[in-house]
């Protein structure tokens, strides 16, 4: 499971669909739908909110919100109706992990996106994550 920090407009169409499907596996462990993943490590920043499902919810948004941008047909009553304005943080650090290891992905899948995103030197976040100083997230595993 990944839950890129990413803005989802990096992503190719592979990883798009399947940052959508985990990220409503995720929703199903908050909302108590599933066992599996309970514990897995990707989960731990919404686990921190207040409400989990209201900050997966206001994730998988703005994921919705990419694929209605190139006409895919997400399904949008798999999320709710209500989200936050609070910003969860997230390191820069940990952006630029991400960013690195989506190209390293991208480059293999998708040469024509790798290619445009090859010399971007720092990508914008999903809009629900605040962007601060820091290392690598304790909950990333590196590869």
């Amino acid at each position: 499971m990944r839950l890129w920090s990413l803005h989802p407009e990096y992503l190719d169409v592979k990883g798009l669909v399947a940052l959508w499907r985990e990220g409503i596996m995720a929703r199903n462990v908050f909302t108590g739908k599933t066992e599996g993943y309970k514990h897995h490590p990707q989960l731990e920043r919404f686990k921190k909110q207040n409400d989990p499902v209201l900050a997966i919810d206001t994730y998988l948004l703005h994921v919705y919100n990419e694929s209605k941008r190139r006409n895919y047909n997400f399904k949008r009553d798999r999320i709710g109706i209500k989200f936050v304005n609070s910003k969860i943080e997230v390191t820069d650090g940990q952006m630029l992990y991400e960013f690195k290891h989506l190209k390293r992905k991208l480059k293999i899948r998708d040469p024509e996106r790798y290619d445009i995103l090859v010399n971007l030197d720092f990508p914008r976040s999903n809009p629900v994550f605040k962007v601060v100083t820091g290392d690598i997230e304790s909950w990333e595993r590196p590869y």
